[in-house]
């Protein structure tokens, strides 16, 4: 029976069958040949064409099984690398995109029996990130390429820089503010010259007035005042005054800049991810162990990405894998040390010192770095948690 004329149904229909993916064991790699059932494959494999295939295989089968493991390898690490870039997936999913192509090189021609092998290899060779969790093998690409290398580099030179201006800044604050205290301090210790004022304005002098082309004439003016000090008091008063309001008006430029400083910290800080090891944070996902962790407390043990961490139960000690949203913050007593977690002070350590509970916020105390001792209002609870 000759092969279906083009445009006509039967060849329509063929074309569309084809177009699918087809049933893996029904493939001869070898050939590359896709057979659409186990008769057209076992009359595939008795074929001539497939036996001088056989014959070539079994010359230099190391040579196949190498050539085809590389590019089915170097397919797959290119979805990876394309479509992924360096987050983590689950293995499985890339493999899925990978064969979705219907010209795909097929596993069972490599020399991994499984995807397992597979991606054990890929972390061996160092070209990803490898871990087991309770839903199977996940993976991150290493993107070694020069030029990503060279990008990062140079922003982790450019984030190191601003790093040092915000602590040299910082500290010529804080420097601006102690030298404030200490003028505040010394301020009444010294004295200027005081202001005069005038003693009796009604007494009267006459002086004598030689006038040209006039008699000597005697004139009578007022006596000017006799000019004497305030006494000390009143003007050392004065000066205290004085230097009172220049230090107020000081400390009020230093408050505008501090709080400009913190409002560009707040804008650079603040990211929709907040989870860091060590701190404590409650289970509020229902649907996480089928509930049977619900409103436990657990520790941070390990952030696998900036959405997910490992953590592990405070009354069990089991541990399970987490997204951020499947838990919240903990809010330790008055007193203790907690972590900013996201804001201007990202990452400070701090003394909780009071709550606000009509607006969900806390006031807290900077405990380390250049700012230590300094209070912060009107944190957001979410913005912080207990350290364990």
């Amino acid at each position: 029976m000759g092969r279906a004329e083009v445009g006509t149904p039967k060849y329509l229909a063929n074309k569309m069958k084809a177009k699918g993916l087809q049933k893996l064991r029904w493939y001869c790699q070898m050939c590359q040949k896709q057979c659409r059932d186990e008769n057209g494959f076992k009359c595939h494999t008795m074929s001539e064409s497939h036996q001088r295939q056989l014959l070539l295989f079994a010359d230099n089968s190391k040579r196949y099984i190498d050539d085809f493991s590389g590019e089915f390898a170097k397919g797959y690490v290119e979805i990876l690398r394309r479509q992924f870039g360096t987050k983590r997936v689950a293995a499985n999913k890339v493999y899925q995109e990978y064969i979705s192509d219907k010209n795909h090189l097929h596993m069972n021609a490599t020399r991994w029996l499984s995807l397992t092998g597979f991606v054990l290899w890929l972390g061996k060779t160092g070209q990803c990130v490898v871990d087991e969790t309770e839903k199977g093998w996940y993976i991150t690409y290493i993107d070694r390429d020069p030029e990503t290398i060279a990008r990062q580099e140079k922003m982790a030179k450019k984030q190191k820089m601003d790093k040092d201006d915000e602590e040299r800044l910082q500290e010529f604050i804080e420097k601006q503010v102690e030298r404030g205290k200490k003028d505040e301090e010394t301020a009444g210790s010294s004295t200027g010259g005081g202001e005069f004022v005038r003693e009796n304005e009604e007494e009267k002098i006459k002086l004598k007035i030689n006038l040209a082309g006039t008699s000597k004439k005697e004139a009578i003016f007022k006596k000017p005042a006799l000019l004497t000090k305030r006494p000390a008091e009143d003007s050392g008063s004065a000066e205290k005054r004085s230097k009172r309001e220049k230090e107020a008006r000081r400390i009020s430029a230093l408050d505008d800049i501090i709080k400009t400083e913190e409002s560009r910290k707040e804008r650079t800080n603040r990211k929709d991810y907040w989870l860091k090891e060590g701190i404590i944070v409650k289970i509020v996902s229902k649907s996480l162990a089928e509930g049977k962790v619900y409103k436990e407390k657990a520790v941070v043990q390990e952030v696998i990405d900036k959405y997910r961490a490992k953590v592990k139960l405070l009354e069990t000690g089991k541990k399970l894998e987490v997204h951020q949203d499947d838990v919240e913050t903990v809010i330790p007593q008055i007193g203790k040390e907690i972590l900013v977690l996201n804001g201007a002070y990202r990452g400070s350590k701090a003394v909780l010192k009071s709550l606000q509970e009509e607006d969900y916020s806390v006031t807290i105390e900077i405990s380390e770095g250049p700012l230590t001792g300094r209070q912060v209002d009107r944190v957001r609870y979410e913005d912080i948690s207990k350290l364990y």
